[in-house]
This record gives C-alpha cells, structure tokens and sequence, in this order.
C-alpha cells in the first residue's frame, strides 16, 4: 500500500492504493488529506471489498502504521494484519506511480 499525489481537474490530490504480489491494483482511494482517518477509510474500504490480508507493505508513514494499528485493535488474534514498514518494501506499488504520473 502506498499513496502519492496525482492532478486531477487541476487539484492536487492524494491516491491511495494497494496492490497484490503480482502487481495488481486491489484498491484505490482518492482523498484530500493524507492523514490517520483517510488511511484507516482506505484500509476498510479495501478490506471491505477484497478481505483482510495478512500482511501490509508500507513506508515510514505514520498515518499508515497508526490506521493498521487501529484496525489490529478490532481484530481477533487470529486475524491481525501483520505490518511491514520498510522504505523499501512496497518499491512494488511505487514503481506503478510513475506510470500514473508520467502516462
């Protein structure tokens, strides 16, 4: 999961999306603000609609690791999210910015 901004109807927007292991968007989200409410609506959103994964890929964003957390609260120990912050971990998600940005 990762967010970058994208111009949309000249605004400045953020895009929130996850992909899977093979590189395929499994959701997106497009907000405003880049905070702990909008990463924890995107975080539901998608399980919503696509089921609780049991790992996460995320940078350093605080926002990411607090909404996570939260969601490990409501979650029965069997089915808690289990949270890879690294820099370089969703290097997967980054690399399909650029052809949003650039295409």
């Amino acid at each position: 999961m990762d967010k970058t901004y994208v111009k949309l109807n000249g605004k400045w927007i953020y895009l929130y999306r996850a992909v899977d292991r093979y590189g395929d968007t499994v959701d997106f989200f497009l907000c405003g603000r880049r905070d702990n409410s909008a990463a924890l609506y995107f975080f539901r959103k998608a399980i919503r609609y696509n089921n609780s994964p049991s790992k996460v890929a995320v940078d350093k964003s605080g926002s990411n690791k607090s909404a996570l957390d939260a969601l490990n609260k409501e979650l029965d120990q069997d089915h808690k999210i289990q949270i890879l912050q690294n820099k370089y971990l969703n290097n997967r998600v980054e690399q399909h910015h650029r052809f949003i940005k650039n295409g």
